[in-house]
Protein backbone atom coordinates (compact mmCIF):
# COMPACT_ATOMS: atom_id res chain seq x y z
CA UNK A 1 0.00 0.00 0.00
CA UNK A 2 1.32 3.51 -0.98
CA UNK A 3 2.14 6.46 1.27
CA UNK A 4 -0.71 8.19 -0.03
CA UNK A 5 -3.64 5.30 0.32
CA UNK A 6 -2.04 5.01 3.65
CA UNK A 7 -2.92 8.21 4.46
CA UNK A 8 -6.41 8.43 2.50
CA UNK A 9 -7.49 4.94 4.94
CA UNK A 10 -6.58 6.95 7.81
CA UNK A 11 -8.18 9.85 7.34
CA UNK A 12 -11.48 7.77 5.64
CA UNK A 13 -11.39 5.55 9.19
CA UNK A 14 -10.71 8.62 11.43
CA UNK A 15 -13.76 10.96 9.39
CA UNK A 16 -15.62 7.09 10.60
CA UNK A 17 -14.97 6.82 14.08
CA UNK A 18 -15.66 10.80 14.89
CA UNK A 19 -19.16 11.39 12.74
CA UNK A 20 -21.79 12.28 14.90
CA UNK A 21 -24.23 9.59 13.38
CA UNK A 22 -22.14 7.07 14.16
CA UNK A 23 -21.83 8.34 18.14
CA UNK A 24 -25.13 9.51 18.43
CA UNK A 25 -26.50 6.09 17.30
CA UNK A 26 -29.04 4.86 20.06
CA UNK A 27 -27.69 1.56 21.26
CA UNK A 28 -29.13 -1.75 20.59
CA UNK A 29 -31.81 -3.23 22.58
CA UNK A 30 -29.47 -6.10 23.99
CA UNK A 31 -27.01 -3.62 24.83
CA UNK A 32 -29.24 -1.52 26.37
CA UNK A 33 -31.47 -4.39 28.43
CA UNK A 34 -27.82 -6.51 29.44
CA UNK A 35 -27.11 -3.63 31.91
CA UNK A 36 -29.95 -3.85 33.48
CA UNK A 37 -29.49 -8.06 34.19
CA UNK A 38 -27.27 -7.23 37.03
CA UNK A 39 -30.01 -6.54 38.93
CA UNK A 40 -33.44 -7.28 37.49
CA UNK A 41 -31.79 -10.39 36.12
CA UNK A 42 -31.56 -11.95 32.93
CA UNK A 43 -34.40 -11.73 30.60
CA UNK A 44 -35.40 -8.83 33.01
CA UNK A 45 -36.30 -11.80 35.65
CA UNK A 46 -35.40 -11.38 39.07
CA UNK A 47 -33.80 -13.82 41.39
CA UNK A 48 -33.43 -11.12 44.41
CA UNK A 49 -36.45 -9.98 46.62
CA UNK A 50 -35.91 -6.96 46.74
CA UNK A 51 -35.96 -6.20 43.28
CA UNK A 52 -38.67 -6.45 41.10
CA UNK A 53 -38.95 -8.70 37.45
CA UNK A 54 -39.73 -6.43 34.99
CA UNK A 55 -40.01 -8.86 32.19
CA UNK A 56 -43.28 -8.71 30.74
CA UNK A 57 -44.12 -4.99 31.94
CA UNK A 58 -45.99 -2.94 29.28
CA UNK A 59 -44.22 -0.31 27.59
CA UNK A 60 -46.15 2.76 28.62
CA UNK A 61 -46.32 1.12 32.77
CA UNK A 62 -42.01 1.06 32.01
CA UNK A 63 -41.27 4.36 30.57
CA UNK A 64 -43.74 6.64 33.14
CA UNK A 65 -41.68 4.60 35.96
CA UNK A 66 -38.79 5.07 34.05
CA UNK A 67 -39.38 8.63 33.95
CA UNK A 68 -40.46 8.87 37.43
CA UNK A 69 -37.59 7.60 38.81
CA UNK A 70 -35.36 10.03 36.76
CA UNK A 71 -37.42 12.63 38.26
CA UNK A 72 -37.05 11.49 41.88
CA UNK A 73 -40.83 11.00 41.90
CA UNK A 74 -40.00 7.51 43.55
CA UNK A 75 -37.69 6.52 46.18
CA UNK A 76 -35.06 4.41 45.41
CA UNK A 77 -31.25 3.52 46.55
CA UNK A 78 -30.35 3.31 43.02
CA UNK A 79 -32.51 3.62 40.17
CA UNK A 80 -32.85 7.17 40.48
CA UNK A 81 -29.24 7.99 39.31
CA UNK A 82 -29.14 5.23 37.31
CA UNK A 83 -32.26 6.44 34.75
CA UNK A 84 -30.97 9.66 34.67
CA UNK A 85 -28.26 8.36 32.69
CA UNK A 86 -30.84 7.17 29.68
CA UNK A 87 -31.75 9.33 26.88
CA UNK A 88 -35.80 9.22 26.07
CA UNK A 89 -34.98 7.11 23.11
CA UNK A 90 -33.21 4.55 25.47
CA UNK A 91 -35.90 3.82 27.79
CA UNK A 92 -38.67 4.00 24.82
CA UNK A 93 -36.05 0.71 23.45
CA UNK A 94 -36.01 -0.92 26.81
CA UNK A 95 -39.53 -0.27 27.38
CA UNK A 96 -40.59 -2.32 24.09
CA UNK A 97 -37.69 -5.19 24.47
CA UNK A 98 -39.11 -6.03 27.92
CA UNK A 99 -42.70 -6.15 26.87
CA UNK A 100 -41.80 -8.89 24.25
CA UNK A 101 -40.33 -11.00 27.79
CA UNK A 102 -42.70 -13.38 29.65
CA UNK A 103 -43.16 -12.30 33.06
CA UNK A 104 -41.56 -15.49 35.04
CA UNK A 105 -42.95 -16.02 38.19
CA UNK A 106 -40.75 -17.45 41.47
CA UNK A 107 -41.25 -20.12 43.97
CA UNK A 108 -42.21 -18.10 47.30
CA UNK A 109 -43.90 -19.50 50.82
CA UNK A 110 -47.58 -18.12 50.84
CA UNK A 111 -49.60 -18.72 54.15
CA UNK A 112 -52.60 -20.16 52.18
CA UNK A 113 -54.77 -18.98 54.68
CA UNK A 114 -53.97 -14.87 54.53
CA UNK A 115 -53.91 -15.44 50.82
CA UNK A 116 -57.88 -16.31 50.72
CA UNK A 117 -58.36 -13.69 52.41
CA UNK A 118 -56.09 -11.43 50.11
CA UNK A 119 -58.21 -12.87 47.11
CA UNK A 120 -61.33 -11.39 48.60
CA UNK A 121 -59.83 -7.76 48.91
CA UNK A 122 -57.81 -7.72 45.81
CA UNK A 123 -61.39 -8.52 44.22
CA UNK A 124 -62.73 -5.76 46.72
CA UNK A 125 -60.07 -3.12 46.17
CA UNK A 126 -57.90 -3.57 43.68
CA UNK A 127 -59.23 -5.95 40.43
CA UNK A 128 -60.52 -2.36 38.88
CA UNK A 129 -57.08 -1.61 38.20
CA UNK A 130 -55.40 -4.49 38.73
CA UNK A 131 -57.26 -6.94 36.49
CA UNK A 132 -57.00 -11.23 36.55
CA UNK A 133 -55.94 -11.20 39.58
CA UNK A 134 -52.88 -8.84 39.74
CA UNK A 135 -51.85 -10.45 36.37
CA UNK A 136 -52.42 -7.77 33.63
CA UNK A 137 -49.58 -5.34 32.28
CA UNK A 138 -51.70 -3.44 30.55
CA UNK A 139 -51.56 0.52 30.04
CA UNK A 140 -50.31 2.01 33.45
CA UNK A 141 -50.84 -0.81 35.92
CA UNK A 142 -47.47 -2.80 36.78
CA UNK A 143 -47.80 -6.81 37.33
CA UNK A 144 -48.86 -8.01 41.16
CA UNK A 145 -49.69 -11.63 41.05
CA UNK A 146 -45.99 -13.66 41.17
CA UNK A 147 -43.81 -10.37 42.03
CA UNK A 148 -41.28 -11.05 44.80
CA UNK A 149 -43.13 -10.24 48.13
CA UNK A 150 -40.51 -8.32 49.84
CA UNK A 151 -40.55 -5.72 46.89
CA UNK A 152 -44.24 -5.19 46.76
CA UNK A 153 -43.98 -4.75 50.73
CA UNK A 154 -41.75 -2.19 50.23
CA UNK A 155 -43.36 -0.68 47.46
CA UNK A 156 -46.82 -0.42 49.67
CA UNK A 157 -44.79 0.85 52.64
CA UNK A 158 -43.85 4.07 50.26
CA UNK A 159 -47.27 4.81 49.71
CA UNK A 160 -48.81 4.48 52.52
CA UNK A 161 -46.22 6.73 54.10
CA UNK A 162 -46.75 9.20 51.36
CA UNK A 163 -42.72 8.77 50.15
CA UNK A 164 -44.46 7.99 46.99
CA UNK A 165 -47.50 9.50 45.46
CA UNK A 166 -50.57 7.12 44.88
CA UNK A 167 -53.29 8.24 42.10
CA UNK A 168 -56.60 9.31 43.52
CA UNK A 169 -58.48 6.02 42.81
CA UNK A 170 -55.82 4.10 44.54
CA UNK A 171 -55.32 6.34 47.43
CA UNK A 172 -58.93 6.27 48.15
CA UNK A 173 -59.08 2.67 47.98
CA UNK A 174 -55.89 1.36 50.55
CA UNK A 175 -57.33 4.53 52.44
CA UNK A 176 -60.66 2.30 52.51
CA UNK A 177 -58.92 -1.39 53.30
CA UNK A 178 -56.40 0.32 56.16
CA UNK A 179 -59.49 1.52 57.75
CA UNK A 180 -61.41 -1.73 57.16
CA UNK A 181 -58.49 -4.14 57.54
CA UNK A 182 -55.66 -2.66 58.61
CA UNK A 183 -51.86 -3.45 57.90
CA UNK A 184 -52.96 -7.50 58.23
CA UNK A 185 -55.36 -6.30 54.96
CA UNK A 186 -52.03 -5.49 53.37
CA UNK A 187 -50.38 -8.29 53.98
CA UNK A 188 -53.41 -10.63 52.87
CA UNK A 189 -53.26 -8.72 49.91
CA UNK A 190 -49.49 -9.59 49.54
CA UNK A 191 -49.56 -12.91 50.49
CA UNK A 192 -52.37 -13.80 47.58
CA UNK A 193 -50.42 -12.24 45.13
CA UNK A 194 -47.41 -14.31 45.84
CA UNK A 195 -49.80 -16.89 45.66
CA UNK A 196 -50.40 -16.14 41.70
CA UNK A 197 -48.58 -18.43 39.67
Amino acid sequence: MTVRASAYTVAVLAAFALSPCVSAATPSASMLANTCAGCHGTDGVSIGPATPTIAGMSTEYFVDMMEAYKADEIPSTVMGRIAKGYTKEEIEVLAEHFAKLPFVRPDQQVDEAAANQGAKLHRKFCEKCHEDGGRSSEDDAGILAGQWTPYLRWSMDDFTSDKREMTKKMRKKVTKMLEDHGDEGIEQLLQFYASQK
